[in-house]
């Protein structure tokens, strides 16, 4: 049975607490795999988002009791200093069968089970923004209580937007500093080409051009070649040559040393966070 076709027949009803841009995301996957629209509710606190949502995907609109009561998954999409105080609103709602998957960063199953009771089946995630456009990059941890017909359900559902894998709950944080955040510091580096680019001559539409397509090439040839990103590198460096020169100046300024610090400020923000 195609991935597809066994949404299309999926038994679960599918909740989701929060309807932002990664909430949306993960409405657009699950309709996109022709989960029935019927079995997806949602609440939101924004009148306004909340219709948008519902005449955008058909997926309706209900209280957080009701939500609480009759859904088999449950999908927090909520910022985590928000996390503990929806947990507790819902405890004594919540279908003694669900499972409840969080993508609060740096929120810990163990957190969320001593909130909901041992019973309740909990499964981390930390997606990442390119989910949006179903080229995410997921990676899911199992609480104590979730059986393999869940987990299966949740990775399949995931794998709608991207890419999943299953981790270690004590790597989230470094999966957070690596593809949660990493997205922003691809952003930042582009900003900066594109400034360099303007500052050397090109317009700034030439510049952008420039950069994201060099960029979306790359990515490809990294994805597609079947070489690690050394052997890229090395292939484009000729000796002494225009290459060369630019990574020197990369490597006097410690690049590695940069972005290892960098990450390591996010995974230390992530456990500050639970």
């Amino acid at each position: 049975m195609s991935e597809q076709s066994s949404f299309a027949k999926s038994k679960y009803q599918v909740g989701l607490i929060g309807v932002g841009v990664m909430g949306e995301a993960l409405i657009s996957g699950l309709i996109s795999s022709r989960f029935p629209k019927a079995q997806i509710v949602f609440t939101e606190k924004r009148t306004e988002r909340a219709r948008e949502i519902s005449s955008k995907y058909g997926a309706r609109e209900v209280d957080l009791t009701e939500l609480a009561k009759t859904s088999d998954v449950v999908l927090l999409v909520v910022k985590p200093q928000d996390l503990a105080q929806l947990l507790a609103s819902i405890n004594g709602n919540l279908n003694k069968n669900a499972t409840l998957v969080s993508f609060a960063a740096g929120k810990t199953t163990d957190f969320i089970s001593e909130i909901v009771g041992p019973d309740i089946s909990v499964i981390r995630v930390m997606p990442n923004t390119p989910t949006l456009i179903g080229l995410g990059m997921a990676a899911i941890s199992l609480g104590k209580s979730v059986n393999p017909e869940q987990a299966k359900f949740i990775s399949e559902f995931l794998a709608t937007c991207g890419k999943v894998i299953s981790v270690e709950e004590n790597l989230q944080d470094a999966v957070t500093a690596l593809s949660g955040s990493g997205p922003a510091y691809f952003f930042a580096f582009v900003e900066e080409m594109i400034k360099s680019g303007i500052s050397l001559g090109l317009s700034s539409d030439q510049a952008t051009t420039l950069a994201i397509q060099t960029m979306v090439g790359s990515a490809a040839m990294l994805e597609q070649s079947g070489k690690n990103a050394t052997t890229l590198r090395e292939n484009v460096t000729s000796p002494n040559g225009t290459t060369a020169a630019a990574l020197k100046v990369f490597s006097e300024a410690n690049l590695g040393d940069i972005v290892a610090k960098a990450m390591t400020a996010a995974r230390d923000r992530s456990q500050e966070l639970a």
